[in-house]
């Protein structure tokens, strides 16, 4: 990349499944190294896999990266649609003598393969073909002329200096037997056809780097940047699975992670900059290419994601929660009858941000807000424990207090409802303890709430006496 050259990354998907946290952390990655200097991110669905890839699970990548807010510009590429492309650029190579065609069959190639291990040597193709001048025919593929000595070396953005000997790598296949390309040979056609200046990708791509260059050097082609970023590991530092939290992006958006945490968390598996901790997308922007990419695995640690996240909910405004909150409802119990008005809702969250950790938490903490009072649930046990007749006799004798008070001012200020409520203990000697469980079980069903005259306030005066004079009949 000369220096007048705009950077391009991109990020290339094989669409044999959903997105997970490796792939969308190197998106984000890809994505943040060309915002950051002002370049272009592109997408790649590296759909060669016939039977294996799906336009589901390609609409679900895209989906995925859009909930992230990682979008790529123009129109993705998709390679099961270049294969004219990926042969005609074979075909030069078989005209300049950078590739041959090659007639041993698969058993024939590992035959030569445990005869090199017998040897002790580097098990690959024996490379009895390079000279034979073969031509096209049934079985027969294309394999590339690679140089036979010397070293393949390059700069990793990540690792530092690679370099492999020639002699160790194989003459490997171009084009199949049927036909197709193989993935190194599209790979190549397809960063070199779209600009791409550099390559951020998963360290399991590092035994093909040395591959690629060759086929960049015979085609005469610059050859990009390239960096590979280490694999993410479960806290038992083993490879990260299901258990772990190796699950697809929108799995995370399902249990209630918002877009923005999940953003955050990834940049910070395997980046830094200082002890920061939270960035906003913007600061992540600026300060990626001053960070530091590690080059050591990083541990998936699900407590810090729920951190994270209880800090973006914080953040967020009461209208953007209540609009996301009616999935999560729907989802954990369905809505009939609930009172999901926008305003209503949007009330509520101030009283439950400080308090949930997900959406999903925050939807099953607001579902007692939004239910009539005659389909509120209560907690047998907490009624059990906190209505007895006494605490009844106290709650009854509290409601003419509460009746006194005006819906439209009292009921608007929750310290006018607490300094009532204490006045009325006060006038009985009584601590506020000795309401407060009653009260509480009253209006919520249950024995753990947001604030008390918060939830009255949110309730209004109607729904709150409601709730009161029911608790009294239970």
């Amino acid at each position: 990349m000369t220096p007048a050259q705009t950077i391009v990354t991109r990020f290339a998907p094989s669409p044999t499944g959903y997105l997970h946290i490796g792939g969308a952390r190197t998106a984000l990655f890809s994505w943040l190294l060309a915002k950051s200097e002002g370049g272009t991110f592109l997408l790649r669905v590296e759909d060669t896999d016939r039977e294996r890839s799906t336009n589901e699970a390609t609409d679900a990548i895209i989906q995925a990266m859009a909930w992230l807010d990682l979008a790529a510009e123009g129109t993705a590429v998709f390679q099961s649609q270049r294969f004219d492309l990926y042969n005609s650029h074979i075909d030069r190579l078989l005209e300049t003598g950078h590739a041959y065609w090659c007639q041993c069959t698969p058993d024939e190639v590992e035959a030569m393969r445990e005869k090199a291990r017998a040897e002790g040597k580097k098990p690959k193709y024996d490379g009895r073909c390079r000279e034979a001048k073969l031509g096209p025919g049934p079985g027969r593929v294309v394999r590339i002329k690679g140089p036979q000595d010397g070293v393949t070396a390059f700069q990793d953005m990540v690792k530092g200096p690679t370099a492999v000997q020639n002699s160790e790598l194989d003459d490997m296949i171009l084009r199949r037997s049927d036909g197709a390309p193989t993935y190194n040979l599209a790979v190549v056609v397809d960063d070199h056809d779209m600009g791409v200046t550099t390559v951020l990708r998963g360290d399991d791509h590092v035994a093909n780097t040395p591959k690629q260059i060759l086929l960049y050097q015979a085609f005469g082609w610059d050859v990009p940047k390239f960096g590979h970023v280490p694999m993410i590991l479960g806290p038992d530092k083993a490879k990260l699975s299901k258990r772990h939290g190796a699950l697809s992006v929108m799995e995370y958006k399902t249990m209630g992670y918002l877009p923005e945490a999940l953003v955050n968390y990834l940049a910070r598996l395997g980046w830094a900059c200082g002890d920061q901790e939270i960035f906003s997308r913007e600061e992540l922007v600026k300060l990626f290419p001053a960070g530091n990419l590690g080059n050591s695995p990083s541990v998936f640690d699900i407590k810090k994601l729920e951190w994270l996240n209880a800090h973006y909910i914080k953040q967020s405004t009461p209208e953007r929660l209540a609009a996301l909150l009616p999935e999560y409802l729907a989802a954990a119990g369905g809505t009939t009858g609930l009172n999901l008005d926008p305003s209503y809702l949007a009330s509520i969250m101030p009283l439950l941000q400080p308090r949930a950790k997900t959406l999903v938490e925050m939807a099953d903490m607001a579902r007692f807000f939004l239910v009539p009072t005659d389909q509120l649930a209560y907690d047998a046990k907490a009624v059990a424990d906190q209505l007895g007749p006494e605490a009844r006799q106290l709650l009854a004798d509290l409601l003419p207090t509460y009746e006194a008070l005006s819906d439209g001012g009292d009921y608007a200020d929750h310290k006018a409802l607490e300094a009532a409520t204490q006045a009325f203990l006060d006038a009985r000697g009584l601590k506020f303890k000795a309401v407060a469980q009653p009260l509480r079980v009253a209006l919520t069903g249950k024995t753990a709430s947001p604030g008390l005259f918060e939830t009255m306030c949110v309730l209004g005066k109607t729904e709150a006496l409601a709730r009161i004079k029911r608790a009294l009949t239970l």
